[in-house]
């Protein structure tokens, strides 16, 4: 009788929420493998310094509840620190699932976001961009985080990607899949885990992890 050949890799799957993320890591055949959820700043480190604290920096809401008087400079800086901060926190939350996992990863699907401006200080004043700096930053934080492992990073599109994942294993829908396997690990399976889960499943369609696939962009400059 042939011996089962165990998956080769892994893939992680990512919902990040603000600050903190939603990993779902499966192997190629789609079997779960972990499901977590990490912190990528410690307590205390503002959240969204760009769209609040910037915000608040150029003149953008400042007659809301809690809204606080801080020079550019200043929210320029502090971007910076929780920038830092997420940086540290992906770094120690992948390491951490790197090592529980029985099977080695090979990538990680983070979702995309449209392209910022390159500096700190443009992405607080232009408005459009402070909207959704503060995601990207830590979406760019676990891509840097996982490209340090020699995992290959995939953007998916959230639009489409249940679509991509139900490709994969050959279905018109996902959702009795993903169904199923929240039945089989228990609570907590909600909307993120079954997000995280799908993009897993579409980046594992890629015929060669590395290959040809979008790495992050550069980390932004201060000013």
């Amino acid at each position: 009788m042939a011996t089962r050949r165990a998956p080769r890799n892994a893939t992680v799957g990512v919902a990040e929420n603000g600050n903190s993320a939603v990993l779902v890591t499966l192997t190629a055949r789609g079997e779960l493998l972990d499901r977590r959820s990490i912190d990528l700043t410690e307590p205390g480190v503002p959240t969204h310094p760009h769209h609040h604290e910037g915000s608040w920096a150029v003149g953008r809401y400042r007659n809301t509840p809690g809204a606080q008087v801080i020079s550019l400079s200043d929210a320029i800086a502090l971007v910076e620190r929780v920038r830092v901060s997420a940086a540290n926190g992906a770094a120690v939350g992948l390491e951490a699932l790197a090592a529980t996992v029985s099977v080695p990863v090979a990538a990680i699907a983070i979702r995309a976001f449209p392209r910022l401006p390159p500096s700190i200080e443009e992405r607080i004043t232009d408005h459009r961009a402070q909207t959704f700096a503060d995601s990207a930053m830590y979406r760019e934080a676990l891509a840097t985080a996982a490209q340090a492992r020699g995992w290959a990073v995939d953007w998916y599109d959230r639009n489409r990607v249940f679509r991509d994942a139900a490709a994969v294993l050959g279905r018109e829908d996902i959702d009795a899949f993903l169904q199923a396997m929240g039945r089989a690990v228990g609570r907590p399976w909600q909307a993120p885990h079954k997000l995280a889960a799908a993009a897993a499943l579409a980046a594992s369609r890629a015929p060669k992890f590395g290959a040809g696939r979008i790495l992050t962009p550069p980390a932004p400059r201060r000013a």
